[in-house]
């Protein structure tokens, strides 16, 4: 099954950030690797903002994928789907060449992608946060919903932080992660 186009256009996108960095993405670059024309992926994409907030959020897709699946291995046992599913994701970060070139990138256009993982990362943290509500929902939690919404709003950001700048291996951090979640979360 071919990818529809969009898909396929973010997903060049994303490689050729990873090789080049932002500064190298253009849509007329964009459209020869796609094989279509430049006002094709414009009338795809709109504008190059556009075209970073869909990277970003596909690659969230990604991300999530692995903690749905953690999730599913472990149904009953919440600190320990907590604790797969972060790891899940910080191992993932560690080999994912466009997470790389994003926070790596230190000059110019190339610093344009981190405000979407950092400070204007609200859709990615409001889509987060849902999948781990959900995730979180067969669970009796006996919190009330701000406390809920702090815990998992604090769960969320905290492997963000750790996925930006690791401190320890994705095992430990993990396990660290699950334990704070797991007290946090219990009645």
């Amino acid at each position: 099954m071919v990818a529809p186009l969009r898909a396929r256009i973010v997903a060049e996108a994303s490689v050729l950030t990873a090789e080049s960095g932002w500064s190298g993405v253009t849509m007329a670059r964009l459209a020869e690797r796609v094989g279509v024309s430049r006002q094709t992926v414009y009338n795809e994409i709109g504008t190059k903002s556009a075209l970073a907030e869909a990277m970003i959020l596909a690659e969230l897709e990604r991300f999530l994928a692995v903690v749905t699946e953690a999730f599913d291995a472990h149904p009953g046992d919440m600190r320990e789907s907590i604790r797969s599913a972060v790891r899940a994701v910080l191992e993932l970060a560690e080999d994912n060449p466009l997470l790389h070139a994003v926070v790596s990138a230190t000059h110019g256009a190339d610093t344009e992608l981190l405000p979407l993982l950092t400070t204007h990362a609200d859709s990615l943290l409001t889509v987060a946060k849902l999948v781990i509500r959900e995730r979180l929902e067969p669970y009796e939690l006996g919190l009330d919903e701000p406390h809920l919404d702090a815990a998992i709003d604090m769960v969320v950001r905290v492997v963000l932080s750790h996925v930006m700048q690791p401190s320890n291996t994705p095992a430990a951090t993990a396990n660290d992660i699950a334990w704070v979640a797991a007290r946090v979360l219990a009645r």
